[in-house]
């Protein structure tokens, strides 16, 4: 079932399109890519955030070379690629260091974006991110959707995935905004508890209540 927070106002749409931007959240295996297929098999287009930075890191020579700067040249692998092993390590327990290096990749990403909703034609298009709370991208949103589900659950899915213990998931987990607290933000809030027939239902049912 979804949860619709009334009292939260409603951001005014991106200038730079007609459209309205709904964003699109969850912590670490809430299940919010899975949303996200659903979203794009009803036709609506959607950025997948994480995965766009993990692509603009590797293409940017401008950020290789401030990153470098930030964690040392260890931070690329000799081919040139992005080390995501070794930053995840060097930032993991590191708060200022995990700002100053989000402070580097997030307005590539958000510049990404802006180009990216020019090219848009439909009138929802979804803006995927980890971080969409934490970041308060939620303000330049039309209004935006929170994948959750219970922590157990969660934690099993990314044992399964991931192939990590049930302390790694659970270590991540607690580095980020309590469930709780994005619940009370959300405008729409999906429980992913059930199966796939379940997420998809409440996936196309807060898509046609989207005003």
């Amino acid at each position: 079932m979804e949860e619709i927070h009334s009292q939260n106002q409603k951001s005014e749409p991106d200038p730079l399109s007609a459209s309205k931007i709904i964003g699109l959240t969850g912590g670490i295996g809430s299940g919010k890519t899975t949303v996200a297929k659903f979203i794009e098999n009803c036709g609506f287009p959607v950025y997948y955030s994480d995965d766009r930075a993990k692509e603009i890191v590797n293409d940017n020579d401008d950020l290789k070379s401030k990153i470098k700067e930030l964690l040392g040249e260890e931070s690329y692998l000799q081919n040139g690629l992005y080390n995501r092993k070794f930053v995840a390590e060097k930032v993991f327990n590191d708060k200022e260091l995990l700002q100053q290096l989000n402070e580097i990749i997030h307005p590539a990403v958000r510049i990404d974006f802006e180009e990216w909703v020019n090219k848009q034609t439909q009138y929802l298009i979804f803006k995927e991110t980890a971080l969409l709370f934490e970041l308060k991208l939620n303000k330049q949103c039309y209004q935006s959707i929170l994948v959750t589900a219970e922590d157990n659950i969660r934690i099993k899915r990314v044992m399964d995935r991931d192939g990590k213990t049930y302390r790694e998931v659970q270590s991540v987990m607690e580095k980020q905004m309590p469930e709780r607290e994005k619940i009370k933000i959300a405008d729409f809030v999906i429980y992913n508890n059930t199966g796939l027939d379940d997420l998809k239902d409440q996936t196309e049912k807060i898509i046609f209540e989207i005003e």
